[in-house]
């Protein structure tokens, strides 16, 4: 527990904080904007539906994340798909204010624009259609956030248990709060990408680092 007090620990703490922040504020806002599709009276169920899967596969992914970090080359492999995750993430925050409107829209039921219409605009789906489209999003989703978050906290496990407790509960309870804080306060979300992208380069580094000497004595043999 004392290693949260040490400069290093403190440093992926925050790391990890901003890394559940962002990425649970993302997924809720893929969430809100598969529920807008549907008639008003189906998207609550639907949001619910999707926050509870986005719930349980994170507590799955965490209770073998650390297991998954020890395979030499799946830090590499997780940071290429971390980079992946900031591409989109980036491409989202500079072309997708009016798709973030109408999520939050569906998420809280107000008339955030004021044009007299919750989450209005959008293509209409199926219930089915809308709950398949939020489950998958979910399971690559969560997978990010877990593997982001055991690559800022990788050497610190005191960290990396809180940043996981810390994920599941974003999104089990505050998912509509974060989705709303991000879409008021756009620099968060800009900061939470540049930590996710130092993560990112930071597992790459250190993945390069141990799959290198494998691959030089498959190539040397």
């Amino acid at each position: 527990m004392m290693e949260i007090f040490t400069p290093e620990g403190f440093s992926a703490l925050m790391q990890v904080i901003a890394i559940d922040l962002v990425l649970a504020g993302d997924n809720a806002i893929v969430i809100g904007l598969a529920a807008a599709g549907l008639p008003r009276e189906q998207r609550a169920k639907a949001i619910l539906v999707g926050i509870i899967a986005a719930t349980v596969m994170r507590i799955g992914f965490a209770l073998i994340a650390t297991e998954l970090m020890g395979i030499i080359g799946l830090l590499l492999v997780g940071g290429i798909l971390l980079l992946w995750v900031c591409w989109k993430m980036w491409r989202e925050l500079r072309e997708g204010h009016a798709d973030e409107e109408r999520a939050e829209e569906a998420l809280t039921g107000e008339d955030i624009n004021a044009d007299g219409l919750v989450a209005a605009g959008g293509p209409r789906k199926t219930f089915s259609q809308a709950a398949w489209q939020i489950v998958i999003a979910d399971v690559s989703m969560s997978l990010d956030n877990v593997l982001a978050v055991a690559g800022a906290a990788r050497e610190h496990p005191t960290v990396l248990v809180i940043g996981l407790v810390l994920s599941i509960a974003l999104m089990g309870l505050a998912a509509t709060f974060v989705a709303r804080l991000l879409n008021k306060h756009r620099w968060i979300a800009y900061v939470g990408l540049a930590i996710i992208l130092y993560v990112a380069l930071k597992m790459i580094w250190e993945g390069w680092h141990d799959v290198g000497p494998a691959v030089a004595g498959v190539i040397g043999g």
